[in-house]
């Protein structure tokens, strides 16, 4: 779990809960990280168990202590605040004998590496096995820095199975068009530091409505975490001014590559379908 923040420690062990703990596991994700930063009793209350409970699940997040688990989560809120002009850019130090362009290129390369282990396999695998069933409606929406990565899922995915749809940017327009989600409905979310509060609200509104929420984010786990059914986190620090989501577009790719191969007898026919127009569907 080295490396990871206190919220994708929880979603990596919701599986090896007990009832008790995964009670403790929702109260501090709906209301993260304000509640872990409590005394044990007020946290206890707040998630509705035992102070014995909140200890043992600090225990199993990897924690030696209360006080320790609650210096994390300082940290990280810390972390995650921060804004570009308290980030360093990139030293000449840092660059060696490389060019600029290699080192930021090598560094690209090992957020690849970093995200794979951040991410659970078996997470990604029944987010594309989700997808590849083709059940129901697929709602996608990003950020301010991220919306470009929903508009890039959607148009592979609108190739692979029926009832793709993007959210509008606008808070007006996507309020309408969340009107039309059903329960069991998927909604696929990307949001990163600095979270964008629009897209909170609507992750809000698609958990009442029992949408199957899934949220690609940053190592720090954007608020939406509390709201997901799958969460896949990447890897975006670069140590400098801006962080960098390359990790996130490959991640899209790869559910593209894999739902398409889980979902090829469908597939095929839509991509032959659009290859036999004259125009190749454009």
């Amino acid at each position: 779990m080295a490396g990871k923040t206190v919220a994708a420690r929880v979603h990596d062990l919701n599986e090896a809960l007990t009832g008790a703990g995964r009670r403790a596991a929702r109260g501090l994700l709906s209301n993260y990280p304000l509640l872990g930063l409590a005394p044990v009793a007020e946290f206890a209350t707040g998630a509705g168990v035992s102070a014995a409970t909140v200890v043992r699940f600090v225990a199993q997040l990897g924690f030696r202590s209360y006080p320790d688990f609650q210096r994390a989560l300082r940290e990280e809120l810390e972390e995650r605040s921060r804004s570009p002009l308290q980030r360093p850019a990139l030293s000449a130090e840092a660059q060696g004998t490389q060019s600029f362009l290699g080192t930021f290129l090598d560094q690209s390369a090992q957020r690849l590496r970093d995200t794979a282990d951040l991410s659970m396999a078996w997470e990604f695998d029944a987010v594309c096995q989700r997808l590849a069933e083709g059940k129901g409606n697929c709602f996608l929406a990003g950020g301010r820095f991220t919306d470009f990565l929903a508009g890039y899922l959607e148009a592979h995915l609108r190739l692979v199975r029926p009832g793709v749809r993007r959210l509008d940017g606008r808070p007006a327009t996507r309020a309408d068009q969340l009107i039309d989600v059903k329960a069991g409905d998927l909604a696929i979310l990307f949001d990163v530091r600095r979270y964008d509060s629009s897209l909170l609200e609507t992750a809000t509104v698609l958990a009442q409505r029992r949408a199957h929420i899934v949220l690609v984010t940053d190592e720090w786990l954007s608020p939406i975490a509390r709201h997901a059914r799958h969460v896949l986190p990447c890897r975006t620090e670069t140590g400098s001014t801006w962080d960098a989501n390359g990790a996130l577009l490959a991640v899209s790719e790869a559910i593209v590559a894999r739902v398409t191969e889980l979902a090829w007898p469908t597939a095929s026919r839509r991509i032959g379908t659009l290859e036999s127009k004259p125009d190749g569907g454009k």
